[in-house]
């Protein structure tokens, strides 16, 4: 079943869409610096095994609408981008799968709207509870500053500015990004998510730095098209909104994710040198957390550089929920 894409409004927003099947539906959100395009071989697995797949470029990236403010890209707003998108798409209830920044998006969906999204699937970044002592930035500062190891890539893009070198050279920070963080990449030339004093998130990886192996070229001008068109600021503000997520969180303080849940993340997941922690107290968080894995030899692109594996546990996943 061959996939297509389309424009749907939303409230307030135009969200561009990759879609195949009909069924059930399963939403795919996707992380930094992605797009739809990263869920291909999941809409079309999904697709053929009787599932309504459908990957929106999310707020702020591709052909989706991208608010100037920095202030609107909080976690509410992205929760509710995804609560307006299954009622525009007709439905009432769907199962939820983030990668990347995505993951955190759905654990979110799934914590705050357990009525619509009945189920999760979280890829790369484990559900992470709300900070009882303060919000994340300081924390983070504090641990990088412990480490010895540079300051962590997410302190530096509370930058106003940090979004420009990207936007510089759209092509070489995202072929260098990907490079970075695969699992194809040997341990000395992967980022580690710290950066030295006097480099940035782009600089710390190697000028030789190629596509990864599954990364072909036409894939690749695909992404580049759309950064150069869309810019990196708003994928940026993001994460500029950490502290004022925790702020405008605090009714989920000690909250716990209901539905039925999954995790998966690569062994050589660069991600986990700083949110990895979070992996082994997953089920007092998530009492319903069916699986949990991890996939060996596998870096941060998960369903992009091991989709054959992502997708069988995917579909058992899927598989196993009340119909």
């Amino acid at each position: 079943m061959t996939s297509q894409t389309r424009l749907l409004q939303t409230d307030g927003l135009t969200q561009h869409i990759l879609e195949a099947g009909s069924g059930p539906l399963v939403l795919l959100i996707h992380g930094f610096p992605e797009l739809s395009i990263s869920w291909r071989a999941q809409v079309q697995v999904l697709a053929d095994a009787g599932y309504h797949a459908v990957a929106p470029d999310m707020r702020g990236y591709g052909g989706t609408d991208k608010p100037a403010g920095t202030d609107a890209y909080g976690i509410l707003d992205l929760v509710g981008d995804m609560v307006d998108l299954v009622r525009a798409l007709g439905e009432t209830s769907c199962v939820v799968v983030g990668h990347d920044w995505g993951a955190p998006v759905a654990w979110h969906c799934a914590l705050l709207r357990p009525d619509l999204f009945r189920a999760v699937f979280g890829l790369s970044v484990p559900f992470q509870p709300r900070r009882a002592k303060g919000p994340p930035t300081p924390a983070m500062a504090a641990i990088s500053k412990r480490l010895g190891r540079g300051d962590l890539y997410i302190s530096r893009f509370q930058a106003a500015d940090a979004h420009e070198p990207f936007d510089a050279d759209p092509a070489t920070a995202l072929r260098k990004g990907f490079y970075g963080y695969d699992g194809a990449t040997p341990d000395e030339r992967q980022s580690t998510g710290f950066i030295p004093e006097g480099e940035d998130f782009i600089s710390v990886v190697p000028d030789d730095a190629t596509l990864p192996p599954w990364m072909g070229e036409a894939h690749f001008a695909g992404y580049v098209a759309a950064f150069s068109a869309g810019g990196f600021k708003g994928p940026l503000d993001w994460y500029r909104r950490l502290d004022a997520n925790w702020a405008a969180t605090a009714f989920l303080q000690d909250a716990r994710i209901t539905v039925p849940a999954a995790f998966v993340v690569g062994e050589r997941d660069p991600v986990r040198n700083y949110s990895g922690q979070h992996e082994a107290g997953l089920k007092d968080w998530i009492p319903d957390l069916r699986m949990q894995d991890v996939i060996p030899g596998a870096g941060h692109w998960l369903q992009q550089e091991r989709p054959d594996e992502v997708n069988r546990r995917l579909l058992e996943f899927l598989r196993g929920l009340p119909a």
